[in-house]
């Protein structure tokens, strides 16, 4: 299993083992961590699970597509290493990756 760790607007922080191949949101959501909605339920038609991951975890995956850009690009407050963690699949390369969750998602 992989570590990742999710951490609130506030600092809080939640431990979490992930499940390779399973998508990052869906092991936040399984393990009860606050600070997102995922509405949509991973099916790339909403933002509510918008993450900043550190600069090194974000290089180690595929670049956003057309549609996760776009949807990125109507978040409140995008940073340059803004993902919908709906798009991101656990891989053991991913061990130890933190997850901030941005102040609101709306």
């Amino acid at each position: 299993m992989t570590k990742i760790r999710f951490r609130e607007h506030d600092g809080t922080e939640h431990v979490v083992e992930a499940n390779d191949g399973e998508s990052v949101m869906r092991a936040a959501i399984d393990n009860g961590v606050p600070g997102l909605q995922a509405e949509c339920g991973g099916n790339l038609s909403c933002s509510t699970c918008h993450g900043y991951l550190e600069q090194k975890f974000y290089d180690l995956l595929p670049k956003p597509d057309e549609n996760e850009e776009m949807l990125l690009d109507g978040t409140i407050n995008p940073e340059p290493t803004s993902r919908l963690t709906c798009q991101i699949v656990v891989t053991p390369e991913l061990d130890g990756m933190v997850v901030h969750w941005p102040e609101s998602q709306y």
